[in-house]
């Protein structure tokens, strides 16, 4: 697990001086609406998983009290010029989604977008959002995921072979499947483009751990 964990940052830091430039096609076209989806949803002390290079920062209420965390500390340093640019009071610091450096029951939202692809064991990943999550306390996600229509699976299936091996990168992945044994309620989910995004607002289970 931790050589997977090296090589995600090594891809990431590499990645990071080109990444908002590599995104805007798929902005545009694939997620459109779905980071002001998200964010809007977000309150009180948020806790943002994999922040990347920022691009969320503009998207969050005003009032929220904001701590990211990312495994890459090429993209937090994108993250934090993009937070002093827009006079955004955020706690942003390398850490890993396996392991997440917080107490129990610390945060009343998490957010999640476009990295439970990437990240080695979605599961474990989203096991930690959930402990950090205060009682009621609320999770989004956005996320490529595995199409309900099969000819785009297989292709994605098919892609999948070369991306998780260069990149960690999953293709086919549907973290809301899993939510409700990991002690979530999914209140809202919508599926976009033939069924391969997916956004997802789910509530911690009252007296869940």
């Amino acid at each position: 697990m931790d050589s997977e964990i090296d090589r995600n940052r090594r891809v990431w830091d590499r990645a990071a001086p080109r990444y908002d430039r590599a995104m805007r096609f798929f902005e545009r076209r694939v997620f459109t609406g779905g980071r002001e989806w998200v964010c809007s949803r977000a309150h009180g002390d948020v806790l943002e998983i994999g922040v990347g290079s920022g691009m969320n920062l503009p998207h969050y209420p005003a009032e929220v009290r904001l701590t990211g965390i990312d495994l890459s500390p090429q993209m937090l340093e994108l993250a934090r010029h993009r937070a002093r640019e827009l006079g955004r009071e955020a706690d942003l610091q390398v850490a890993n989604a396996l392991e997440l450096p917080f107490d129990d029951a610390s945060f009343d939202t998490v957010t999640s977008t476009l990295t439970l692809c990437a990240v080695p064991d979605d599961e474990r990943a989203l096991t930690e959002m959930r402990r950090v999550l205060r009682p009621g306390g609320r999770l989004l996600l956005l996320d490529h995921i595995g199409s309900s229509w099969p000819p785009i699976w297989l292709l994605q299936k098919t892609v999948e072979l070369m991306t998780v091996r260069t990149a960690g990168e999953h293709q086919t992945r549907r973290p809301s499947t899993i939510l409700p044994r990991l002690g979530f309620r999914v209140d809202e989910r919508v599926r976009l483009k033939a069924g391969s995004v997916e956004r997802v607002a789910a509530t911690k289970v009252e007296g869940t751990p």
